[in-house]
């Protein structure tokens, strides 16, 4: 399987032959990954395939069984998360987390917490976010709780972008948001893009996928099952139809569902009347 990237000196992440599990449920079977410095990469796939937990192995947030994380030509595969992102590398986790009674303001400096006495870099952090989401500077004093799904996926990425990562791990950026504010994300990646970021995305939407990636990683229960250019994927239907019909979200193992509460008699008896 050819490699993205491999006439590069030297990538800036290198994930090789990853094992990874929730307890006794293994979840990553020798993966293998290659991300090159100013590249954009998208991991697609079915439902539980381990996208999501590939993101946490990366950024340290799950042990890797097997296998070797290198980034900037460094084996990191051992080190702390907090170790990775003074390194330069940061994770946007799914789900737009939130500290929601903190406000905007307060949400977007814990992003460069080594440095959160320092108040003109703070300063200057934030005014770099607000310039990437414009609309987001009428919001820094509210409570990030009370913020619209689309701004707090916009503040989730912006707190990302506090600590200036040069790589950019992103779960699920599309996940629920509404067209018109998935453009203005879009816009704002195309720009981080531009001044020189490296991406690393799970993305639900083969449509996004095909605007932000221009290489793709395509997982099926655990494993790598296509690695080439992302319009590449157009031309195979299955990958395609899985991409589409398959349901994204969390990789780790569901919980039980919850028992059915039976009706009191008395409703069963008019049900039946």
């Amino acid at each position: 399987m050819a490699q993205y990237g491999v006439s590069a000196p030297q990538p800036l992440l290198e994930v090789k032959e990853i094992d990874a599990a929730y307890g006794p449920l293994q979840v990553l079977f020798g993966v293998s990954v290659t991300v090159p410095a100013g590249g954009r990469v998208g991991l697609l796939g079915t439902n539980g395939a381990g996208k999501s937990t590939l993101l946490r192995v990366v950024a340290g947030l799950v042990p890797a069984a097997r296998g070797t994380v290198r980034f900037k030509g460094e084996d990191i595969t051992s080190l702390r998360p907090d170790q990775r992102v003074a390194r330069g590398l940061t994770l946007v986790e799914g789900g737009r987390a939130t500290f929601p009674s903190l406000t905007l303001r307060e949400n977007l400096a814990l992003g460069d917490y080594a440095h959160l006495r320092d108040r003109d870099r703070i300063d200057a952090g934030v005014a770099g976010v607000v310039e990437l989401f414009p609309s987001l500077r009428p919001r820094l004093d509210q409570p990030a709780g009370t913020l619209s799904g689309g701004e707090q996926q916009m503040m989730a990425v912006g707190r990302a972008l506090m600590a200036d990562p040069e790589l950019l791990l992103v779960d699920e950026l599309s996940l629920g948001l509404a067209p018109v504010v998935m453009q203005e994300i879009v816009a704002a990646v195309e720009e981080l893009v531009r001044r020189g970021k490296t991406l690393l995305l799970v993305e639900q939407s083969l449509n996004v996928a095909l605007v932000l990636a221009e290489h793709a990683y395509f997982m099926e229960k655990g494993e790598i099952r296509f690695s080439g250019a992302t319009a590449d994927l157009l031309d195979r239907g299955d990958l395609v139809r899985s991409v589409f019909f398959g349901r994204d979200g969390d990789d780790e193992p569901a919980p039980p569902p919850r028992a059915r509460r039976k009706r009191p008699l008395h409703a069963r008896r008019a049900a039946k009347a």
